[in-house]
């Protein structure tokens, strides 16, 4: 059974940390910044990727905290 990724989205006037396949939000937050600092623990407990969109709700970036076959090349963290 394949992990379930946390998104980090648009929702509604805020911002929520969702998980793959679950309706409701783990948490809305005001800001952005805000609802990343609560879902890379949650991504990094669970070993998957950390997905942030955009305003748009269009992917802007991912953090990979799983078993990655291929690693990311960029050394941002």
């Amino acid at each position: 059974m394949p992990k379930k990724n946390i998104h980090v989205a648009r929702h509604q006037e805020k911002w929520a940390v969702v998980k793959e396949g679950v309706k409701k939000p783990l948490g809305l937050f005001k800001t952005q910044t805000v609802a990343i600092k609560r879902a890379r623990p949650i991504a990094k407990k669970d070993k998957v990727e950390l997905v942030i969109h955009n305003k748009k709700n269009v992917i802007r970036d991912k953090d990979s905290y799983g078993d990655d076959p291929c690693p990311p090349k960029d050394k941002k963290f």
